[in-house]
């Protein structure tokens, strides 16, 4: 108990000597003590981050290495334990994560409103289908004798449009929605179909055609899948808009995905564009770089951390001959 631990916890060296230390500090493990002395005895080491309070109560948060000592017959007798104080550390990573997510917030929002006419369409075809098969089923029953059975096929298609109106406001709730991270096993091919479906006439109204390659044997993959879809949404129209800026050249943007070695699923976008320049590709994940003019230059740089955080990664290349291809991997499900 040095004079570096004597000015960490508050605690002289006189009072603590022959105490439990992580009675003294309340100490709050990662895992139980059980399996850090298991590992101790095994390895001779140990490292992690633990938790403790100091003598006026005040929180800490240290980087902790335990190293086994032994006697002259090869028997344990103590432990030499260093701990760094990283509280402050901790709390700027915390921060920089809230930081993250508030802008990843504002992204999406962002981009439901650029989607704002491709949703309302969305929704407004099976409301319409709704109301023509209402009108429909009433007629069957106003008929003499009643259609039961025309009436019954109509009241099924109006429980179909209504499901259909729902999940197109629940996703759009789920994209604009601020809530906490969770990663879940995830079909990544389904997830795709869903963006598909929000960005479908966005890419009709610029006569983009839309072909995909979804591997029938997709591993699922581990994630968040509003912000996994946050990130296909921002790929989807940045292709669509690049395509759209590229003159009368046929617009085609492909969709695929893959077994990425044992433990990855790869995904691609592929757009027909003009292409990328090769010394500005890195430039374009970087904040606030950007070549629209309304553009914040926040997408591809959010979309990066979004799969760096999900311990995968996001690249680009520009095609041979036309376009571009951006690609990111994520960690399969185990």
């Amino acid at each position: 108990w040095n004079s570096g631990a004597e000015a960490m916890y508050g605690h002289n060296r006189e009072a603590v000597v022959g105490g439990v230390p992580f009675q003294l500090l309340k100490t709050v493990f990662p895992v139980s003590l059980d399996e850090i002395n298991a590992e101790l005895l095994r390895a001779g080491r140990w490292e992690g981050e633990l938790t403790h309070k100091t003598r006026d109560g005040k929180q800490v948060v240290v980087a902790s290495r335990w190293s086994l000592q032994h006697d002259n017959k090869g028997r344990p007798v103590s432990i030499i334990e260093v701990n760094n104080d990283i509280t402050e550390r901790k709390q700027a990573q915390e921060f920089l994560q809230q930081t993250q997510a508030t802008l990843a917030h504002y992204n999406r929002v962002t981009l439901a409103g650029e989607l704002a006419a491709s949703i309302a369409h969305e929704i407004n075809q099976p409301l319409s289908g709704v109301v023509i098969n209402g009108n429909a089923c009433l007629r069957w029953l106003a008929a003499i004798p009643p259609n039961l059975e025309e009436a019954r096929d109509a009241a099924t298609r109006i429980v179909r449009d209504g499901t259909r109106a729902g999940d197109v406001v629940a996703r759009i709730r789920a994209l604009a929605t601020r809530s906490v991270p969770t990663k879940d096993r995830i079909d990544m091919n389904e997830a795709i179909r869903d963006v598909i479906d929000l960005a479908g006439d966005e890419m009709k109204k610029n006569h983009v055609r839309l072909r995909t390659k979804l591997a029938v044997d997709l591993a699922p993959v581990l994630g968040d899948r509003i912000q996994l879809q946050q990130v296909l949404l921002n790929l989807i129209m940045n292709g669509v808009e690049a395509m759209g800026a590229s003159g009368k050249q046929p617009r085609e943007l492909i969709i695929t995905t893959q077994n990425d070695g044992g433990d990855k699923v790869l995904v691609a976008v592929q757009d027909s564009g003009p292409g990328l320049n090769p010394e500005k590709i890195e430039e374009m994940f970087a904040a606030f770089y950007t070549t629209k003019p309304t553009g914040m230059g926040m997408g591809l740089s959010i979309c990066r951390s979004i799969i760096q955080n999900h311990g995968g990664r996001l690249w680009a290349v520009s095609n041979e001959g036309q376009g571009a291809t951006f690609h990111f991997t994520v960690p399969q499900y185990q």
